[in-house]
């Protein structure tokens, strides 16, 4: 089984991928980081965690769905995303990555706030 991270360079993805780090050591699985947007440097407390880092598909409208897809294609424990505070009218009006992996994965979805 494996721990499947969406990777931003934003706080709360930050956040996500050391949540990711310390739950695939609590559950002895490996990590795969899906990174969505920015660069990527291992966290130097990865230790014994192996680290995956894969990319959405150049080719693909939303990298949202790529991985949705990843989540489904594979033997994934469960999905890290970063989620920050918005009014529930920006929710209403903008929409949102989170809100969509949350509805649409049929993988058990750790939210975790910056």
């Amino acid at each position: 089984m494996t721990v499947l991270v969406a990777g931003t360079d934003t706080p709360a993805g930050k956040a996500a991928y050391r949540y990711g780090i310390e739950e695939a050591r609590r559950r002895g699985e490996d990590l795969v980081l899906f990174l969505l947007e920015g660069t990527h440097t291992p966290a130097s407390e990865i230790g014994e965690v192996r680290e995956t880092v894969e990319h959405p598909d150049d080719r693909g409208h939303s990298p949202v769905g790529d991985l949705i897809d990843r989540a489904e294609r594979d033997d994934i424990s469960t999905l890290v995303i970063g989620v920050r505070h918005r009014t529930a009218v920006a929710k209403l009006f903008l929409g949102s990555s989170a809100q969509q992996i949350i509805l649409e994965a049929n993988k058990p979805v750790i939210c975790v706030k910056a």
